[in-house]
């Protein structure tokens, strides 16, 4: 169905201004002022954005939904998560693809594509995880790249389980290089975490707030530069996916003062939570623990800083939703057993609103930046990320005099709990688009599962 957006405020990286937007045949088609309803095709949907922004649909480029990890499953699935994700702004996800060390790329690939395909209601691609390398998983792994998956994921954590050896991290960047991927990379040095968790546990020290002292700064610091010194030799790009802390920071812009070719993420809970939340009594500090985890609240300022300045390039989320009953129980009286990740999928672009533009942290430009525009430019996701003529008419009619609170009751994400319960947010999205079908509206679902498609990506 044709789409008609009058009296926008659109907002971009770069651009801010009035005007109307006509879509259809799934791109946007024009950009005018005083686009006429009597010029569009019979049945085109016409919405009135008076007093609202209109900006590109955010794209999430940190995501776990098919997840079996740490004896047990993730909770959502592409139907609850691509709704929480819609209702929430975001038109295209990247989740990551995370195979067991025996399992085949390919076949880890087809596992991953087929929970997504006719399901998803979003756009979607994936980052390819590399838990091994050999001879059997390179062929795969250049043939994945061809069928256009033009990431990959490196674990310098989790040892003996999801984490690479040097060699194994040496040659998947050699391989990155020649084949023009990015590299991804969750960078924590696995023998010192390893070692402090046996230490903590021995010594008796088993809650959820023993998981920071088990992986401190200086434990994610050290990754980013171990992965650094492995891409300046090979040439190959990275990005460092969830930075948490100012030490890790520091270490990826002294790479990039060398010439690496580096890209920062931070995920919305190291912007907004600090390390006091996994201290909550009777075990409910094992909602908030994540990898890398919480950090003092000394480290928030900074990494607002860091965003605002665009030295961090992007906002996702490493959604990992697990339950509290049940699942995040599963460590109680050992929090190594507490399984790792903070849902925040359908809260990620309300709360970075309400804390960084409302807040005057960053401006408006910055915030499309950092959760829509850039994932689109260093992913090479074709036709997202920017409102213009040709792009896909992925778009987010946004209401900034909304008020509202974050809840459990009222979230499509399929966990127990929310990390945000009772949040003020002000601002939500009214309506979103993708590729010009509206999926939602007023917090409401309102579209069809299956219409997200595999996103067609450059090098």
């Amino acid at each position: 169905m044709p789409l008609l957006i009058k009296n926008a405020r659109i907002i971009t990286a770069t651009d801010d201004y009035h005007a109307d937007l006509f879509a259809a045949d799934q791109t946007i088609s024009r950009i005018e002022s005083g686009i006429a309803e009597r010029e569009c095709p019979a049945g085109t949907e016409v919405i009135d954005a008076a007093g609202r922004y209109l900006f590109p649909g955010f794209i999430d480029p940190h995501v776990h939904i098919h997840l079996p990890f740490m004896g047990t499953h993730a909770r959502d699935t592409w139907e609850t998560a691509g709704r929480a994700a819609l209702v929430g702004g975001t038109t295209t996800l990247i989740e990551m693809i995370c195979p067991g060390k025996a399992d085949q790329p390919l076949a880890a690939l087809e596992t991953w594509l087929g929970k997504a395909r006719g399901v998803a209601p979003c756009d979607f691609t994936f980052h390819m995880g590399v838990t091994r390398f050999d001879a059997a998983a390179e062929g795969q792994l250049r043939e994945i790249a061809q069928r256009g998956i033009r990431s990959f994921k490196v674990f310098l954590a989790y040892k003996g389980a999801l984490g690479v050896d040097d060699r194994e991290l040496y040659h998947t960047l050699r391989l990155a290089k020649e084949l023009g991927v990015v590299v991804t990379a969750h960078c924590e040095n696995e023998t010192l975490v390893a070692e402090r968790c046996a230490e903590l546990l021995a010594a008796g020290k088993t809650l959820p707030e023993f998981h920071e002292p088990s992986r401190p700064v200086r434990v994610e610091a050290s990754g980013v530069a171990h992965l650094l010194a492995f891409a300046e030799l090979t040439g190959a790009e990275v990005y460092i996916v969830h930075t948490s802390c100012d030490e890790a920071v520091a270490e990826a812009v002294r790479g990039r003062e060398r010439g690496v070719n580096v890209h920062i993420e931070v995920v919305l809970p190291h912007l907004v939570l600090d390390r006091s939340y996994t201290h909550l009594p009777d075990f409910e500090g094992a909602k908030y623990v994540m990898s890398p985890p919480l950090r003092e609240a000394s480290q928030l300022p900074r990494m607002w800083s860091h965003l605002r300045s665009g030295t961090i390039a992007t906002v996702a989320t490493d959604h990992a939703p697990f339950d509290f009953s049940g699942q995040k129980e599963m460590g109680r009286g050992d929090f190594t057993r507490i399984p790792n990740g903070i849902p925040s999928l359908e809260d990620r672009v309300n709360l970075l609103y309400t804390h960084g533009v409302c807040a005057g942290r960053i401006d408006l430009h910055r915030f499309v930046d950092a959760a829509s525009t850039r994932a689109a430019r260093i992913f090479g996701l074709k036709g997202k990320g920017t409102i213009a003529v040709g792009a896909d008419a992925d778009l987010v009619v946004y209401d900034p005099a909304y008020r509202g609170t974050i809840s459990a009751k009222t979230q499509h994400m399929a966990t127990d709990y929310s990390a945000f319960e009772g949040w003020e947010i002000k601002g939500r999205p009214s309506v979103v688009t993708v590729r010009g079908a509206v999926m939602a509206r007023d917090g409401k679902f309102v579209g069809r599962l299956g219409h997200g498609r595999l996103v067609p990506r450059s090098a």
